[in-house]
């Protein structure tokens, strides 16, 4: 198909010479059938009513409509005997009638679609014996264009199965999307933008003319895309292909299902480009096998493109001599324009924060547009800001990341961790490098920026209940990032190469969606590595090397937390930017946090908030439990939280501890306390 649009007069003209030209073939096979059966019982009445051709009048009329032909005619890229094969296959599929005559005439065949063994008996005649038919049968069927469903029969009772795509394509001389199996999809010329018009790095951009003219020569025939998912891979490649002239034909699936093996068929003979989506995971290789030859004296081959993620690898064949591109993540002239191009409506200054503050990639700007216009007309306008921008992501992250990791709720703006001095300057740090981290490079010195991406690495460390989390939480607060996190312990597989997996995974979906990854308990993969003893040895050294290497080239904000920093290993520690180290609360920190978690209206008095304060070492999420316990107290006695209340749930949290109670003298004085 051209790229003219559906239903224009020249597409319509291509598909009515493709139809004739069609109708011309099954003429001469049915010539052939008529005569092979004329003057037998085996001949069933209603045959007679088509219109069959014979050898010379087929020829001469197949040779006026080539040499006529506007648009594709995709019977015509074959050998005619491929083409006559390949239209008597499929005939079942235009009149079921054809079924009951092969059931008739290859008796006791249980098979209403042609074996090669009847083929080759109605084709034959003259030169052409019924061997050399099955030869073609043999053939195509290794081409994909037949398939077989009885492989382990002999090769004369083989039958013959035209998929139903193909023998669309051949009949009405386009790709039909009705027909096409689960793992293929067509995407049509004009559903992409221009190519002058896709976003896509500098440098590459002023090469995208001379990529199209070497594929438009042949002199390339693969064309690999790498970047992120959502980086705008397919878009590039569906751009250049409607440059040629030619629709998009995907395939997301494996290579060897039935919509890889129609892949390279469908394009070669539909006019279109193959492209085929691989996700090999780290240290995993995918192979691209050959698309076969199709024959035919007007046989082009096909054109193949390949949407990659940065990891893994990719081999076999069908990448001999290919070209590889890579995109990043864009840059903000960029996203400015897929925010505008995407139809966003919103004032000058709110798109420039929406510009700078969401780095989401082209595909998931592309998908937050009606989601953030759909939030803002709930509330009645017409502009978006940056509030329905990041309500809309945060949509996105939650469809994508909840299979894998938590999204933890945002803080209220006004609440905060209590810290020490130095923990809060380095927290103050680590929220001023993520807002300026896309511009610094550009501040750097040249050496500096050579080593340097978007991407900002901290370690929050401290013993349990310190609050690493709600620092996390914290900072996601202030920079209106959602925070999602994942248990490294979790993660961890015993499966070989399962870990990296699923660590690629994550990393990989929360930098394109650019929200807070919050990596607990990393001490399950960041410790020192040790000495090779055993297997075991071996493969968790791999799964820290990559995570290593993936943590230097991750492009989002990740946030690692551990109880015991010494452990982790030197080269974790040089790739950190920003360490906070959150240490239990001294006496005054304690006092601040008590007040946080007490209701407004308690009744405990400053006494013993000072007393335990002073006297009770209890970390922040102790003392938060502390709280929330002497809260269901007063709920339960029906009064505000009083000493008592508080006192009692204190004494909880030493027994839990299984240490004695500083204030146990006051149990004397709170003998329902001690009761409880």
């Amino acid at each position: 198909m051209t790229r003219a649009a559906e239903g224009t007069p020249v597409t319509r003209v291509a598909e009515e010479s493709a139809a004739r030209h069609a109708g011309l073939y099954r003429g001469a096979v049915i010539g052939r059938i008529l005569a092979r059966l004329g003057g037998t019982e085996q001949l069933p009445p209603w045959l007679e009513d088509y219109q069959p051709l014979d050898g010379n009048d087929w020829d001469r009329d197949i040779d006026e409509l080539e040499a006529g032909a506007v648009g594709r005619l995709p019977l015509a890229r074959l050998e005619r005997g491929d083409a006559l094969v390949l239209t008597a296959a499929g005939l079942i599929e235009e009149d079921i009638r054809f079924g009951s005559l092969f059931a008739t005439l290859q008796d006791p065949l249980p098979a209403r679609r042609p074996c090669f063994g009847l083929l080759g008996w109605l084709l034959s005649g003259g030169p052409v014996t019924s061997g050399q038919v099955m030869e073609r049968c043999q053939r195509l069927t290794r081409a994909g264009l037949l398939m077989v469903d009885n492989p382990a029969d002999p090769r004369s009772e083989w039958v013959a199965r035209l998929p139903v795509a193909i023998w669309d394509l051949l009949d009405g001389g386009a790709v039909a999307a009705s027909s096409l199996p689960p793992s293929l999809t067509l995407r049509p010329a004009g559903s992409f933008p221009a190519l002058d018009e896709v976003v896509v790095p500098a440098g590459l951009r002023a090469s995208l003319p001379r990529i199209t003219l070497m594929l438009a020569a042949g002199a390339v025939t693969t064309l690999v895309v790498r970047g992120p998912h959502a980086s705008g891979r397919l878009t590039l490649l569906g751009s250049i292909a409607a440059q040629l002239g030619r629709d998009t034909l995907v395939h997301e699936g494996q290579a060897g299902d039935e919509g890889w093996r129609l892949l390279g068929p469908l394009a070669a003979f539909g006019g279109a480009l193959a492209v085929t989506v691989a996700a090999p995971a780290p240290g995993e290789t995918c192979r691209l096998p050959a698309f076969p030859p199709f024959g035919g004296h007007e046989a082009e081959p096909v054109l193949l493109g390949v949407v990659a993620g940065r990891t893994g690898g990719l081999a076999g064949p069908a990448l001999e001599g290919a070209l590889s591109l890579t995109l990043d993540s864009g840059d903000a002239r960029g996203r400015r324009q897929l925010w505008l191009d995407g139809g966003l409506r919103a004032a000058s200054a709110d798109l420039v924060e929406i510009t700078e503050r969401f780095l989401l990639t082209p595909g998931n700007i592309r998908r937050a547009v009606p989601l953030a216009h759909a939030v803002a007309a709930s509330q009645g306008r017409d502009e978006v800001r940056p509030a329905d921008v990041r309500a809309a992501a945060g949509s996105l992250s939650r469809q994508v990341l909840e299979t894998l990791a938590t999204r933890l709720e945002p803080l209220d703006g006004s609440t905060g961790p209590v810290l020490t001095p130095a923990a809060a300057d380095e927290l103050a740090t680590l929220m001023s490098l993520c807002r300026h981290r896309e511009r610094l490079p550009g501040r750097a010195g040249q050496a500096v920026a050579a080593t340097m991406n978007r991407g900002v690495r901290a370690l929050f460390s401290g013993p349990s209940g310190t609050g690493k989390t709600l620092a996390a939480r914290h900072v996601g607060a202030q920079l209106g990032l959602d925070v999602y996190r994942v248990d490294l312990a979790a993660v961890v597989s015993k499966y070989i190469g399962e870990t990296e997996r699923n660590l690629d995974q994550v990393l990989s979906r929360a930098e394109e969606l650019d929200v807070i990854l919050l990596l607990d308990e990393g001490d399950a993969l960041m410790t020192g590595r040790t000495d090779v003893s055993n297997a075991n040895d071996r493969y968790a050294n791999l799964e820290t090397n990559f995570l290593l290497q993936r943590l230097e080239t991750f492009e989002g904000i990740v946030i690692i937390t551990s109880n015991a920093a010494s452990r982790i290993d030197a080269a974790f520690q040089r790739r950190i930017d920003v360490t906070v180290e959150l240490l239990p609360p001294d006496a005054d920190a304690r006092y601040q946090i008590w007040a946080d978690h007490l209701s407004p209206d308690h009744l405990v008095s400053a006494q013993l908030l000072e007393e335990l304060a002073r006297r009770c070492p209890l970390t922040g999420g102790r003392i938060r439990n502390a709280a929330l316990h002497a809260s269901l107290l007063a709920l339960e006695a029906g009064h505000p939280v009083a000493d008592e209340h508080l006192t009692a749930a204190v004494l909880r949290e030493y027994r839990k501890m299984g240490a004695s109670f500083p204030l146990a003298g006051r149990l004397e004085q709170a003998s329902w306390g001690s009761d409880r």
